[in-house]
């Protein structure tokens, strides 16, 4: 099974990458964007998608300031 794992900072947590895009977006024209929060998305396959959840606390995201979200493909 194919499967994506969303990682973000959770809410409060310091998000400068977020910041910092926050910042840029006036100067390139983007007006009213705000409360920009920057992740990471990991896209993979899996046999056992029973384990997602302990991969994703183990090694994927740091569970004391990061929140995960996995989205499973069931078509693939």
């Amino acid at each position: 099974m194919k499967a994506r794992v969303l990682i973000r900072p959770k809410e409060g947590i310091l998000d400068p990458q977020g910041k910092a895009v926050e910042r840029a977006l006036p100067a390139l024209g983007f007006e009213g964007v705000s409360h920009v929060r920057v992740g990471r998305l990991v896209e993979l396959e899996t046999e056992d998608g029973d384990e997602l959840a302990d991969l994703c606390q183990k090694l994927l995201a740091n569970p004391l300031i990061e929140e995960y979200e996995i989205q499973v493909d069931e078509g693939a």
